[in-house]
């Protein structure tokens, strides 16, 4: 073996602390890398794969009721390749032993066949078979939800009349990844599933004979979409359009790429941070080994050893270092993302999903810590080598300490003389002081940054479901109802409060920029469904104007005063020019609000409702559950208490494995800066420290030389921190926000204490490292000369 080998080797074992700290830091790295990259990867490529075999439409439309023959004039539009028309409608199902009434989206398929888009991939089972009329199959997680298998039975109150329909199959359909119900932003699969059943059946049920409410349509590649929808518009705004649209507002895949979005910012924003204090370690570490070595490297020169063959034994020791945090990274990377991974495959339903990076993420894992070790390396050795072999063989000038009252103020020289003497050397070595303050406070910031998502989702539910709706269920109606209707549900057992609503699909224009959205109607005194301006003030539904939520008003570039074109798209279109009154606060979606009644008037028709919002007496909930289940009018019942619970089970899953993952990592940096430093204090001080020994003061006393430096460092790091978290969490939060949900920059006071105790207590782990050290000083090995 090579002599600078032996010597490689025997660093590694006398330096073992050390190299186990940066390569823990490096691995730290490393996994989130995997994890946050890898796992975005694994997801968008399954979805793609997923998308392409079931043939996943690009452009989805509803109508009223719409003849086939306009089928093929559809079809002949340039850029549509494919059209196929369906029949949905929504409907309350009965399942045995179900108090609550659930609901099923019923959707045609062709008798005996499989769809030509949105195919269904099915799991259990097999279609329903040609000129059957009770034969369906369900999504899988709504059979899961309840034990369904095929051969089992269910109800359904389908166009006034109850049905008894019989399970043949379960699948899984790209079309419903994210499924929930009417009224509902989380999928609840005990109350809400997707129901296939023979189109010549729901012909017949709906009176539907050769028309259809539903198109799907595949488009050529490099297909203008814009003009495809507005060739689709024209031929079916007569029928009652809602006008056409394309991925981007579908439901299910605007959810689906939300939540990608989320792991996608973490990969950029996380890290970088890593690897940056990674860069810190090795060259601390460098510094430290070559201070101690310079008369060993003087010899090696004097010897014929040239500088390339000098940095290469060093390059090789920081690259020892990063194999064995490349190692730990890849392999905690893995098994975090396929956690992860397991995660994302259970909130949405995908029926295959695993984790797999590709080589290049891999590499990438790799690459990144080495260019960072090998730049911290190359910064550290440098100097060194500069030196010729003379110079090298002398000792380092020892430090110059003076008496300077820009370095030591009045209070710092009014200290005792050990916590001078610590506060001392902190000042002294700025640069190793302001890197161990650097990485402490870049600890600190990832923990605040992962936790603020948790207390953005509390503030989040606060304002949604405390604040502004406080109804306890929302009944949505099978079809437009007068608002004098109301009446009778308030006599509905167990209702003590009902107030109209009226939901109209709608497209906000100002001028070439254009969203859908949900325009509401609510009555002006609302008290259960209200809306919030940015102070949380509750804000009256407009009558001459509209109200629309901050996000849109910025997406639109408008403000108050501003006028906006909004095109009605329910079955009576027209196109309407009003001013934006009051800017409201509202996480999720697009939404605009009017009064009920100004609504009706700008479509035209008298006072309607599609959807009453309730305040219900507890005890009467099992009575109403009856009366609705029985009830032609209605089409749904979302339960505000239930949407609550799925909204934080959900979401509290991925938030607390993701923020005790980060925790995990963090609290890594910290230890491993803290260590880091602390050894290289100690190394550095050795004989000094022995010294105060052999004067006589204890090891305690000795240790707070050590420990007052580190807790100086400490103290002034924690601000930097919080700075650093508040910002890194405003980062991330513009990254995730999107049309269909908005992170609120909240972090609560608990947050920082939370990150500043983690940070301590990986300080103090570290710190009583130091402290064995000490207690087992060898003084006349220490204070020996050095050969």
């Amino acid at each position: 073996m090579h002599p600078l080998d032996k010597k490689l080797l025997r660093d590694v074992q006398r330096l073992w602390a050390q190299v186990a700290a940066i390569s823990l830091v490096t691995a730290a790295g490393v996994a989130t890398v995997l994890l946050a990259i890898g796992s975005y990867r694994s997801l968008d490529e399954t979805r793609i794969a997923y998308y392409e075999r079931q043939r996943f439409a690009d452009v989805f439309v509803r109508v009223e009721r719409a003849p086939r023959s306009v089928v093929d004039r559809i079809a002949r539009l340039p850029g549509v390749a494919t059209v196929e028309t369906r029949i949905v409608k929504s409907a309350l199902v009965e399942i045995d032993g179900m108090r609550e009434p659930a609901t099923g989206l019923f959707v045609s398929v062709p008798d005996g066949a499989m769809p030509v888009l949105n195919r269904p991939y099915r799991k259990l089972g097999r279609m329903p078979a040609a000129s059957t009329g009770d034969e369906v199959v369900v999504n899988h997680a709504f059979a899961e939800a309840h034990g369904f298998q095929p051969g089992d039975r269910f109800g359904a109150l389908l166009n006034g009349r109850k049905y008894t329909l019989r399970i043949v199959g379960t699948v899984y359909s790209p079309e419903f990844v994210y499924a929930a119900g009417p009224g509902d932003i989380m999928p609840d699969d005990r109350r809400f599933g997707i129901v296939w059943m023979n189109e010549s059946a729901l012909e017949s049920i709906y009176n539907l004979d050769g028309a259809f409410n539903s198109a799907l349509i595949r488009t050529t590649r490099g297909a203008n979409e814009a003009a495809v929808l507005a060739g689709i518009d024209s031929l079916l705004e007569r029928y009652g359009s809602q006008a056409a649209h394309g991925r981007r507002d579908q439901f299910s895949h605007a959810f689906l790429n939300h939540g990608l979005d989320m792991l996608y910012s973490m990969s950029l924003t996380l890290p970088p941070v890593f690897f940056g204090i990674a860069f810190f370690l090795i060259y601390l570490t460098l510094n430290r080994i070559i201070l101690l070595e310079r008369r060993q490297i003087g010899l090696l020169k004097a010897f014929g050893y040239g500088n390339a063959q000098i940095a290469g034994h060093y390059l090789k020791f920081v690259a020892c270092i990063c194999l064995l945090g490349i190692l730990a990274g890849m392999t905690s990377g893995v098994l975090l993302g396929q956690y992860v991974t397991r995660l994302y495959a259970d909130y949405f339903r995908f029926p295959l999903l695993i984790f797999a990076p590709a080589a290049d993420i891999y590499l990438l894992a790799a690459l990144l810590p080495a260019l960072a070790a090998v730049a911290g390396a190359f910064q550290a050795v440098s100097r060194v080598l500069a030196l010729s072999p003379a110079v090298a063989m002398r000792p380092a000038a020892p430090p110059r300490f003076r008496h300077d009252e820009s370095r030591l103020s009045k209070l710092t020289r009014s200290l005792p003389p050990l916590t001078k003497l610590a506060f001392r050397s902190a000042i002294q070595n700025r640069l190793r002081s302001a890197m161990t303050m650097i990485g402490l406070a870049m600890g600190s910031a990832i923990l605040i940054a992962s936790l603020y998502l948790a207390d953005s989702m509390e503030y989040l539910v606060d304002v949604k479901f405390m604040l502004s709706e406080r109804q306890d269920a929302t009944l949505a109606f099978t079809a437009e109802r007068p608002v004098a209707a109301l009446g009778a549900v308030e006599r509905l057992p167990g209702v003590l409060a009902a107030e109209p609503v009226r939901l109209v699909p709608a497209r906000i224009r100002n001028g070439t920029t254009e969203r859908r959205i949900a325009l509401y109607g609510r009555p002006a005194d609302a008290r259960l469904g209200r809306i919030v301006d940015g102070e949380l003030r509750v804000v009256a539904p407009p009558t001459h104007g509209v109200a629309i939520n901050a996000w849109l008003a910025g997406v639109l570039g408008v403000g108050i005063g501003d006028r906006v074109e909004i095109d009605l798209l329910g079955a009576r279109r027209r196109t309407v020019s009003l001013p934006v009154t009051a800017l409201t606060e509202d996480f999720l979606g697009l939404q605009a609000t009017v009064e009920i009644s100004a609504l009706s008037r700008l479509l035209r028709e008298g006072p309607t409702m599609d959807r009453a919002e309730l305040r219900i007496d507890p005890a009467g909930m099992d009575r109403l559950y009856q009366a609705v289940k029985t009830s032609p009018a209605v089409g749904g019942i979302a339960l505000q208490i239930v949407s609550l619970e799925n909204f934080q089970t959900a979401l509290s899953i991925i938030v607390t494995a993701m923020a005790s993952i980060y925790t995990g990592l963090a609290g890594a940096i910290a230890f491993g800066m803290v260590y880091n430093a602390m050894r290289i204090s100690l190394s550095e001080r050795a004989a000094e420290l022995a010294t105060l020994r052999v004067l006589g003061f204890s090891d305690g006393q000795v240790f707070w030389v050590l420990a007052g430096e580190l807790a100086l460092l400490l103290v002034v790091s924690l601000p930097l921190g919080w700075a650093a978290g508040y910002a890194n969490a405003a980062i991330m939060g513009n990254a995730m926000d999107a049309d269909l949900m908005r992170m609120p920059l909240v972090i609560d006071r608990g947050t920082y204490v939370l990150a500043s105790v983690a940070v301590v207590a990986a300080a103090v782990l570290s710190a009583m490292f130091a402290w064995r050290r000490i207690k087992d000083f060898d003084l006349v090995a220490v204070l020996k000369t050095r050969d």
